[in-house]
């Protein structure tokens, strides 16, 4: 397990759930695809922030980050359904890798979809600054992706192996 012992209650919880955490077959295809939904949310992102349409821009900005890191993780063969436990294994994964501040992007941007989607209080939020934000964080997802090799994906996979060992 990792040493920060919110992330290894996370990662633990993520993998007794249902929708948590599972190695499944590597998939180039599921990847474009996945990164296809990214670019769609960051094109909706877009149209709705211009409309001012704050609850759609900021719920669209947070699919396209989450699209994204689903399309490496396809790449990788991991399924994860749970968002919770997606963004906790890419912290598990990656951060060795990313600058520790896209994976706080990430979380807020989910909390800011939360904050959004489920609550009436208006949200004040930089749309230009989220959207430049948005668009870097998927262009770095896709260089890690267009990087990740055969053997990082066995090495990936086995550091999820480790972890269901647990």
């Amino acid at each position: 397990m990792p040493q920060d012992s919110e992330l290894a209650k996370k990662l633990k919880w993520c993998l007794k759930a249902g929708s948590g955490i599972a190695l499944v077959d590597p998939s180039e295809n599921l990847a474009k695809a996945y990164l296809e939904k990214s670019k769609t949310a960051t094109r909706t992102m877009e149209v709705t922030a211009r409309a001012g349409i704050t609850d759609w821009f900021v719920s669209a900005g947070y699919y396209a980050r989450y699209f994204a890191v689903y399309a490496l993780f396809s790449k990788i063969g991991i399924k994860c359904e749970n968002h919770e436990c997606t963004i906790a294994l890419f912290e598990y994964l990656f951060a060795q890798r990313v600058p520790g501040e896209i994976i706080d992007e990430l979380r807020a941007s989910k909390s800011d979809r939360i904050e959004a989607q489920y609550y009436t209080a208006e949200i004040n939020i930089d749309a230009e600054g989220v959207m430049a934000q948005t668009r870097a964080f998927i262009l770095g997802i896709d260089k890690i992706i267009d990087g990740v090799r055969k053997n990082d994906i066995e090495s990936m996979r086995q550091r999820v192996r480790l972890l269901q060992a647990k």
